[in-house]
């Protein structure tokens, strides 16, 4: 069992330098393409100092490129990991499947990272990514540490695990939200962060009232600190700090305190992080934090839901307003940290205000004690408006210069506070040259070796000793070493000048970091040959199909209706499992092809679902790669792979219709467009385009129905209330999207319209596409009915599609949108070469 890392994130060099010298292992970060957080990161031209700068200072890189990559992107995404490789990065973290198996040939000896936006939650996942090059995958942040244990007891790669940080309320990679309402892709980097918004909740057509609770789908932040002794013999290769948006105080903070954690587990010693240190980590940021889902499913825990920002610390309550000055009772537990004249405080009156409302706060001018426990805090004159503060608010610190002060070491220092330990051999003999090997303790293949320009002479007075030797080798004064082990041979009495030995320290050492800042040496290969030669792999397309009509239902009392208009398929996407071996019998009674949806996430826990589904001895419609990878080579079932698995380019969808698939659907993250170039390159008959449907905009281990319609914690104590109510979650904008359960109690919030495709439909028959499928959510019967029969009236062109968009228009429950099929006015198809 190795010690893991601890990976620190970096939006850019501040960020970098603070994770150095506060102790990060490695350093992720992205470039200013191809990488997750859109809004920060290195060029390219950068990017080799980037990486001198680590490596001299004994710390890892790692580059970002986890992105969905589209066709037209290819051949740069080709030519960047070249070049990423070339610059010395120690690996990179990949989201798309195809981008992996791209960068595995073009460069074999670069380590590849599966990031967590592959949504893996199984060891048969792992194993998926395994067979693509990945070295290492990045598990979901929803797993508990007894899940993460029951993966790696089976893994044959590397894993990592999230340890610090914001929680996505949904998986990451399953977020179709930004896609859906600001035609951002979150999956591209440019997340508009809808979970963070208010929601109301509309439970069986009638609104909830929930008190503070406004943010019902805002997690809090996850921390893992007080877990680290489970947590490092985990097996885990590495424990990552979330925060690539987050300033350089952050970093530093939330660096340190987990190196000095883990340090002090590894050696089995008691932890030296103080009361004071947890506190500052909370009060640095966070929405609130907790260990979350590392400990296990309690959904009262993860969301809160009084506010969706930075809150750092709870200090107290206000008891009363008076016209000089708010009365608070303090909160217990703050004594390492109290309430002091400079402090940043927000006044949370969650209780009764709107979400809208600007919330009060300011910069606090004076605090003293009134009595009882009670503090008084005063603020600049007109820095405040005590008429909108009320007894009973909170109030949380949310900024401190204490804090500030914390980081600085790390932040500014004028000197390395982090420095790598060096083992020197001296030879020091009269007569002879004095030769220094110098080497890193770390790294002992990195060795420099150094030597005087003549040979010494015997001492008359002051022959050279040990300890003056370990003096001066160890006034290592800015340099990143610290001289740890001395091996010297000293022999004749050698006279060496002090000015000599400083000399060759400074030689040795500028030698070290040289050495240390060189790229490693890898194979590169030509990568738009290697491109050239996997596009002209891609399977032949198939002959054309004729079109054909698959329905998706979500509740028994959609079957009837879905019977009755004899479709060539019908998909059973249902909450009960029990529910569906009747369904199934009831479709195949009816001479219907019959289709099971599986979960998008399955767990370790999940293997009675994954044996359950496959002795229904139907075909599948699969979500995952981990039940992709359990099935790949069954030739006794029929399998097509859902939007889920996120195919946005070429490749991607080549290498998982090779992997047993009968039939694709792209991801939601392609417009119209996209998808009729992608069905031109790859045959029509080989996708399956959903143009009905609610888009699940989010995908979440988080269940609405037990944290707000329960007290329980789980599915063992909730007593089920998603099987009783039907619950949607109204935006400011007053669009009800329905909330549904699935069979591991993981809800998916759809869009509120229909997503149609009507505008594109000749088109992507013209480009060859023949299976088309229509989900249902909430619609009743007639409406199913409605829309299905529209549909089949324009494919027997008894109708065209500006009339089929009109029908749809009335038939949808809420209305209907593009969504993510719609193309820009000015998109250009730029063609792959």
């Amino acid at each position: 069992m190795h010690k893991p890392e601890i990976m620190s994130p970096a939006g850019y060099w501040p960020q970098l330098h603070a994770a150095i010298e506060a102790g990060a292992d490695a350093v992720y970060f992205g470039l200013t393409h191809f990488t997750a957080r859109a809004k920060v990161g290195f060029t390219l031209d950068e990017l080799p100092e980037v990486m001198r700068t680590l490596h001299r200072r004994g710390v890892k890189g790692y580059v970002t490129f986890n992105t969905l990559v589209f066709d037209h992107e290819l051949r740069t995404a080709a030519r960047t990991l070249a070049a990423i490789a070339a610059a010395g990065a120690d690996a990179i973290i990949v989201q798309d499947l195809g981008i992996a198996a791209l960068a595995h040939q073009i460069v074999p000896d670069l380590p590849i990272h599966g990031s967590t936006q592959m949504s893996i939650t199984s060891a048969e996942g792992v194993a998926f990514a395994a067979r693509y090059g990945v070295s290492r995958v990045v598990l979901a942040r929803e797993l508990s540490l007894a899940e993460v244990a029951a993966i790696r007891s089976r893994s044959p790669i590397e894993l990592e695990i999230f340890v610090h940080g914001a929680l996505c309320v949904s998986y990451s990679g399953q977020c179709f939200s930004s896609e859906a309402w600001g035609g951002r892709s979150a999956n591209r980097g440019q997340c508009a962060q809808a979970c963070r918004l208010p929601y109301e909740l509309i439970v069986d057509g009638k609104p909830r009232p929930l008190g503070a609770a406004r943010y019902l789908l805002s997690p809090g932040d996850l921390a893992a600190i007080d877990d680290m002794t489970t947590i490092a013999r985990l097996g885990v290769s590495a424990l990552k700090i979330e925060g690539r948006y987050k300033d350089a105080e952050y970093v530093a903070i939330t660096t340190n305190a987990y190196r000095r954690a883990l340090d002090a587990v590894w050696a089995g010693l008691p932890s030296d992080l103080t009361v004071a240190d947890r506190l500052y980590l909370e009060q640095v940021y966070s929405r609130g934090l907790g260990p979350h889902f590392l400990r296990g499913t309690n959904h009262q825990a993860v969301v809160e839901g009084r506010a969706p920002r930075h809150r750092g610390l709870l200090m107290g309550r206000v008891v009363r307003v008076r016209a000089d000055a708010i009365i608070i009772i303090p909160e217990r537990g703050r004594e390492a940290a109290p309430l002091k004249p400079g402090d940043g405080v927000v006044f949370d009156a969650a209780d009764w205000r709107s979400p809208e409302e600007p919330e009060e706060g300011g910069r606090i001018f004076t605090v003293e004690p009134v009595g009882d426990g009670l503090l008084a805090i005063r603020f600049a004159k007109g820095a405040i408006n005590p008429r909108r503060i009320r007894a009973g608010d909170l109030l949380w610190r949310t900024s401190d210069p204490q804090t500030e002060r914390i980081a600085r070491p790390f932040v500014q220092a004028a000197a390395p506070a982090r420095r790598q330990p060096v083992r020197v051999t001296a030879l020091v003999r009269a007569g002879a040259p004095l030769e220094l090997h110098w080497s890193l303790i770390a790294q002992p293949s990195l060795t420099v070796t150094v030597q005087s320009p003549t040979p010494l002479t015997t001492a008359q007075n002051r022959p050279l000793d040990e300890t003056t030797l370990r003096e001066q080798l160890g006034r290592l004064g800015d340099t990143p070493y610290q001289l740890t082990e001395l091996n010297a041979v000293i022999e004749g009495n050698p006279f060496v000048p002090v000015s000599l030995l400083n000399q060759l320290r400074r030689q040795a050492t500028a030698a070290l970091a040289e050495l240390q800042g060189r790229p490693p040496a890898m194979n590169i290969l030509d990568p738009e040959q290697v491109l050239d030669t996997m596009l002209a792999a891609v399977a032949p397309s198939a002959p054309p199909d004729t079109a054909q009509i698959h329905l998706l239902i979500r509740s028994p009392d959609q079957l009837e209706a879905a019977i009755a208009l004899q479709p060539a398929s019908i998909t059973l996407d249902y909450l009960d499992l029990e529910g569906l071996k009747p369904a199934v019998t009831r479709v195949r009674a009816a001479g219907i092809a019959v289709r099971v949806a599986a979960p998008r996430v399955l767990k370790p826990e999940d293997e009675r679902v994954a044996r359950f589904l496959r002795k229904l001895n139907v075909p599948l419609l699969v979500r995952s790669t981990g039940l992709l990878d359990r099935l790949r080579d069954d030739p006794t079932v029929e399998l097509t792979g859902d939007f889920s698995l996120n195919a946005a380019n070429i490749l991607t969808a080549d290498l998982l219709l090779r992997s047993g698939l009968q039939r694709l659907t792209l991801t939601h993250d392609l417009n119209a467009e996209q998808i009729a170039h992608l069905a031109e390159r790859i045959g029509g008959s080989r996708l399956e385009a959903i143009v009905y449907h609610h888009l699940p905009v989010f995908h979440t281990e988080h269940c609405v129905f037990c944290r707000f319609l329960s007290t329980g914690t789980s599915y063992k104590d909730c007593g089920r209330p998603c099987e009783r109510h039907h619950v949607a979650l109204r935006d400011t904008h007053g669009r009800a999207h329905p909330v549904i359960a699935d069979v591991g109690c993981r809800n998916t919030v759809f869009g509120a319209e229909a997503q149609e495709a009507s505008k594109y439909l000749d088109r992507w028959r013209a480009a060859g596409i023949a299976h088309y499928r229509l989900e249902f959510v909430h619609e009743t019967a007639a409406q199913i009915t409605a829309v299905t029969e529209a549909f089949r009236a324009y494919l027997q062109e008894e109708i065209d599609a500006a009339e089929l968009g009109r029908r749809w228009r009335q038939s949808a429950p809420q209305g209907v949108t593009e969504g993510s099929f719609f193309v820009p006015a000015n998109y250009q198809y730029i063609p792959l070469m």
